[in-house]
């Protein structure tokens, strides 16, 4: 029997079509520039162009007409009973601790 090594692994590369195309623009590319460099296609401008004259005119200072029926707000206030919380405060004596520093001299 053949012996088989049960390490070896068979790696496929598939190049996409994205690649492909890629390189056929760029060869392309490179044709075109070559041959505008060499001479062989010219662009030169045969015959002098101009914007077209265009009267703009505009009259400005009037709003539109509209014949609008809206419903009317009213604004105001009204007296009315609620419960409302009430905090108070008071004084009441404590004994809080106290931090201090001396120099350690006796006077």
């Amino acid at each position: 029997m053949a012996d088989y090594d049960r390490d070896a692994r068979v790696v496929e590369r598939k190049s996409g079509a994205g690649r492909t195309v890629a390189i056929v623009l760029a060869a392309i590319a490179v044709v075109v520039i070559f041959l505008f460099a060499s001479g062989f296609w010219r662009a030169d401008v045969t015959k002098e162009g101009s914007l077209p004259q265009v009267d703009v005119s505009a009259k400005g200072g009037s709003l539109p007409q509209v014949d609008l029926d809206s419903k009317k707000v009213v604004v105001g206030t009204k007296d009315a009973s609620i419960d409302v919380p009430k905090v108070t405060t008071e004084k009441e004596s404590v004994s809080v601790p106290v931090v201090g520093v001396t120099s350690g001299k006796k006077d």
